[in-house]
Formats: C-alpha cells, structure tokens, sequence
C-alpha cells in the first residue's frame, strides 16, 4: 500500500500557535485557584475536536472535568482509544525560571513552558496527527479520545469514570504518550512499567525529647534506629534483604539482556549527566537491566530531631522515613506491602518499636513485544525517523495501566514522544520543536499502520 509523505502537508507554524494557546492556560490540577482555568482547558480541547469532526463532550467527575471525543466512521477497522492528560504540575519554584512558565517561549530548538511535555505537548501531537489525516479524508481507523484532567494528582477519579463508561470506551488499542524516548535520535517503544509500593516507616523511642547530656548512652536514640533499619534493608550486594521479596519475579530473558546491551548506553555518561562518580546497585545486572526489569528499594524521605538553625542537644522521641519500592511483573505490591510491614518491627533495636504505614502502590506490566500493535508502532516511527524503534521498559510506574487492563481489557501502547532532557515536573520544563512535529507525524503514521497491521515495510 503507498500512502503520501504527510511531513510535507504538516503546517508547522499552525500547530506550534494552537499548541502555545493551549500552553497559556495554567491547568494545574492542584491548585484550587485553578477551577477556572482547568475548565478552560477542557474546553479548548473540547472545542478543537468537535471542529475535527468528532462527537466531543466534557464529562464532570468528583474532580476536574474528562474530555471525551468519538469517531466512529471505519466500520471493520480497530478502534484506537488514545488517552492523554490536560492538566499540569503546579510551577513553583517560579524563581527558577528563566521565562514565565505559563508564556510559552522558544529558545534553542526548544518550547519552554509548563505542560510542554508532560503532557500537554504529546497529547496535542495526537489531536493534530488527526487533523492531519483528516485533510487527506476519512480517518483509517475508529479513534477516541480520554483527556483527563487529573492525572498530576494521582487520578483519583479516572477510575470510577472508567467504570462508569466501559461500554463507551472500549477500544482494541489504548494509546498513551506520556513519557520519555530512549535518546534523542532513537524512536522508542515501551513495553513494560514497573510497579509500586510507598510506604512511611515510623520509629518511636522514649515518651518524650530527652537532654542528650541527661541521657545521651542509656536512652534509645529512634534517628540512630532508623538509621540501622535502613542499612539492614538491603545487603553488601545491593539486594534487598525483605523475606519473600524476590519470590515469584519474572526473570529478564536472554533476548532482553542482549536488546539492552545493545542500545547506546553509557555508563559515564549517564553518571556525568547527574553529577556522580559512580553507580551504585543490585551486583550481577547492567544499569539498564536495574532500572528497567529490577525492583529497588529507595528512601525517599527521612526526618526526625532538631532541624533549625544552629545546635539544640536533644534524644529525639521518634524519627520516620518515607520508602519506596519500584516493583517487576510477578511481583504484587499488596503482597510486598505486607512484607515490609511484617519485617520491619523485627529491625527494631532494643528499646524502640518501628510500625510501617503503607500509602499507595501500583502493579507492574509487561506487554507482549511482537504485538501487532508494536509492530505497527514500528513501521510508522521506522517512517518517521528512517530506523527502526528500540523496545525499553521503564523505570517508572503508571498505576492508570491497571485500570485501563482491569476496567477497558485493552492492551496499551506506550509511544512516548518526549525525552528526559525535557524536565518533566521541574523548573524550565519543555518541549523540542522537532519532538512536537515528529509527534504528530508519528502519530498520524500510527494511526494508518493500525488500520492496516499487515502493511509491507
């Protein structure tokens, strides 16, 4: 089948312009302040999609409001549900930016502003890859559209929507890009995420801050207990020492290992870009192979004592750290909450209880890598960047993957169109120009090869 080269029909000048209008509005699901402005959002985009043809709707929840549009004109054809999210994270510390955050600006090939990737710059790729198609004709398959509004405050309604609108939302293929490819050159598939288990873990000592003079080397010091429950968390080789933690994993395969070897992956180089000597981790496994397809365990939070200025000689009375646990297909992270919570205690040093608060968790995925759905991934990047995509997994967790598995019984497809470089979450965050145009064509190109899976390379 021939198609045409889109990159040629693309207005580039059109969709940085829409693109920046919908960068102006501050959607930042955190901050109350922001009703309005999330409204706004939700419109835009309403908007934009009835302009294109599709039956739009805003749909309110408990929350901030989900955009949901259909087109349903390719009958026999798959249905593509493409979900995306339309609010932001909050901007602070404005101090640190070098523009505002809510004025998008281009400097250096780059679009600065907050939401340029994460996630409104990726989810719009997709909205324009339509229109795109749409100025050639019908579209090749049935797509519909999730843009939720609440995704930066852990989606606490996105569920409960789901579940209500399961029959609505069925689709063969759920399309995410929300994330970050391999490097810079190298269209990336993902096809794995990792799960997770957050925990806070609360060390109580005496009944009261003691003088450190009165009782310093009798009284129990809870900051020294949980200093030593820490370290007893993991061994001399980088495993964590949890009973039953590593029990039932799925092992990483040869063609996985050899996969990553494979990718242009430097190990000083990756050090140099955070600023360390060395890389630290479990003995027996490359870096890519621990971030990717090991679980970890990583404080992520400690507090306990005097924390103002200067000195105040105290024993304090309790002390915490907050914990997490990235998680591997064959591990379930209420089962690894229960470890932790179990073991924990046992640590406890003489005159000291330790209790374990669990907070939230999500369940790792793996999704198969000869998919029809990734092999048409492939041919539309291969068409984009002129080579074929790497298969990675990601270090990271996305909980919404198991509801879209439990509720929609849809396979996802991870087609990320950012890069780590963009700054996700921090200050100065953006959006290369090239990304954002490719994205589209990446998305369009996608759209075709799903219409028509068995296409030739």
């Amino acid at each position: 089948m021939t198609t045409p080269d889109l990159s040629a029909l693309l207005d580039r000048d059109r969709a940085e312009a829409e693109l920046f209008d919908l960068l102006r509005i501050p959607s930042v699901s955190a901050d109350p302040t922001r009703t309005a402005d999330m409204a706004a959002t939700a419109e835009f985009l309403r908007a934009k999609l009835a302009d294109l043809g599709f039956t739009a709707r805003i749909d309110p929840t408990a929350g901030h409001p989900v955009v949901y549009a259909e087109r349903l004109n390719a009958p026999g054809q798959p249905t593509v549900l493409i979900y995306g999210h339309y609010d932001v994270q909050p901007e602070a510390p404005l101090e640190e930016w070098v523009t505002p955050p809510f004025e998008p600006t281009v400097r250096d090939g780059r679009i600065y502003a907050r939401g340029s990737t994460d996630d409104k710059g990726q989810a719009y790729a997709h909205v324009k890859g339509v229109e795109l198609l749409l100025s050639q004709g019908e579209l090749p398959v049935n797509v519909k559209f999730l843009l939720e509004g609440e995704e930066e405050i852990g989606s606490p309604n996105l569920e409960p929507y789901l579940r209500d609108h399961a029959g609505e939302l069925k689709a063969d293929v759920i399309v995410i890009s929300d994330g970050s490819r391999f490097a810079p050159d190298v269209p990336t598939i993902t096809y794995g995420v990792r799960g997770l288990s957050y925990v806070e873990i609360h060390v109580q000592g005496a009944n009261r801050d003691l003088h450190s003079g009165s009782y310093g080397g009798a009284a129990p010091n809870p900051i020294n207990a949980l200093a030593e429950i820490i370290t007893r968390l993991k061994d001399d080789q980088g495993r964590v020492t949890i009973p039953g933690f590593y029990d039932g994993i799925d092992d990483l395969t040869d063609t996985e290992r050899q996969m990553w070897a494979d990718l242009p992956h430097d190990d000083a180089a990756f050090a140099a870009s955070i600023g360390v000597p060395a890389l630290p981790g479990e003995a027996g496994y490359t870096t890519l192979e621990r971030l990717w397809g090991r679980p970890t365990l990583d404080v992520n939070g400690i507090w306990g004592g005097y924390q103002g200025e200067g000195s105040k000689t105290v024993i304090a009375a309790k002390a915490g750290a907050k914990v997490s646990m990235r998680l591997v297909p064959g591990q379930d992270p209420e089962r690894i909450t229960q470890l932790i919570t179990e073991y924990v205690p046992t640590l406890a040093p003489a005159g000291t209880t330790a209790v374990v608060h669990p907070h939230h968790g999500g369940r790792p995925f793996k999704f198969d890598l000869n998919s029809p759905y990734n092999l048409a991934a492939n041919r539309a990047l291969k068409r984009v960047f002129g080579r074929e995509a790497v298969f990675a997994r990601t270090g990271g967790s996305i909980p919404i993957v198991a509801a879209f598995n439990d509720i929609l019984h849809a396979p996802v497809l991870f087609v990320d169109l950012g890069l780590n470089e963009d700054a996700p979450h921090s200050p100065n965050e953006s959006f290369a120009v090239t990304d954002y145009h490719n994205g589209i064509l990446t998305s369009a190109y996608l759209l075709q090869e799903l219409g028509a899976p068995d296409t030739a390379e």
